[in-house]
């Protein structure tokens, strides 16, 4: 499996951009969906996730309100819309395939198996 990840920049604060994950294979539909970020310095954390079905949908605190996670399984395809960014928000972006047939996303980046390589993000004040 290998996830590609893409539509990082640079934007000022109070911007948007729209993050891409693109997962090779047939069975992306199955899998829950996550994206995580590390910023400089920081540990890896958890940003948001949607479930297999795309009913459900979880967000870190820091995040909810501004970005929203949606899925297409038609294009193996997960999206994060980042609104409002901030400059902390900076960080690189991961998206990561988490648990098989499940409505219920973890938040612990072990539980995930198969990470993008990131893209970066940058906020400026």
């Amino acid at each position: 499996v290998q996830l590609q990840a893409s539509g990082g920049g640079l934007v000022q604060a109070g911007g948007s951009l729209r993050l891409s994950c693109t997962a090779s294979g047939r069975t992306f539909r199955r899998y829950v969906m996550g994206w995580f970020r590390r910023a400089p310095g920081k540990e890896r954390e958890f940003v948001a996730a949607i479930g297999w079905s795309g009913t459900k949908t979880y967000y870190a605190d820091s995040v909810k309100g501004r970005f929203a996670i949606s899925r297409d399984n038609a294009k193996n395809t997960v999206y994060l819309q980042m609104n409002s960014l901030r400059p902390e928000d900076t960080a690189v972006y991961y998206c990561a395939r988490g648990s098989t047939f499940s409505d219920y996303a973890s938040r612990i980046p072990k539980d995930y198996d198969y990470w993008g390589q990131g893209t970066q993000v940058t906020v400026s004040s």
